[in-house]
């Protein structure tokens, strides 16, 4: 099994990727977030075998607003991610979602589902969904 370390240059790397890919600057994310052009592309080097410099974790507090938070989730162990909140909280669309995934979740549950009491595959997916939904709201 790979070091943290070697997971996280191979991250940093699979960044870099997809800024180049989504068409994202490194230049402007330095002038945005006020770090050097340098010091970033020894975090995010445009070679993709060249081993990067590990970033320290206050840089990731920087880049925070200047790089997607999908891609900076990718600097996070494996089922974590940033999650910005809305500055428009909507509570009650958020009670419709949560209501929503309850009685889904009930349904699920009941002897006459595909599982039975169980949660079957296909209602795993449904509900995984909705959580999404959930989370995103």
């Amino acid at each position: 099994m790979a070091s943290g370390s070697t997971i996280v240059k191979q991250r940093q790397l699979a960044i870099r990727r997809q800024l180049d890919q989504r068409g994202i600057a490194l230049k402007v994310i330095a002038m945005d977030s006020g770090l050097s052009y340098s010091t970033l592309a020894s975090y995010f080097p445009a070679d993709k075998d060249a081993d990067p410099a590990q970033m320290p974790t206050g840089v990731l507090y920087d880049l925070c607003g200047h790089i997607p938070d999908d891609l900076l989730s990718l600097m996070l162990p494996v089922g974590r991610q940033i999650v910005r909140l809305p500055d428009d909280l909507d509570h009650d669309a958020l009670s419709d979602l949560a209501a929503d995934y309850l009685s889904t979740k009930a349904a699920a549950h009941k002897a006459d589902s595909p599982a039975g009491v169980q949660i079957s595959d296909c209602e795993k997916d449904v509900l995984d969904r909705k959580v999404v939904a959930l989370r995103a709201a």
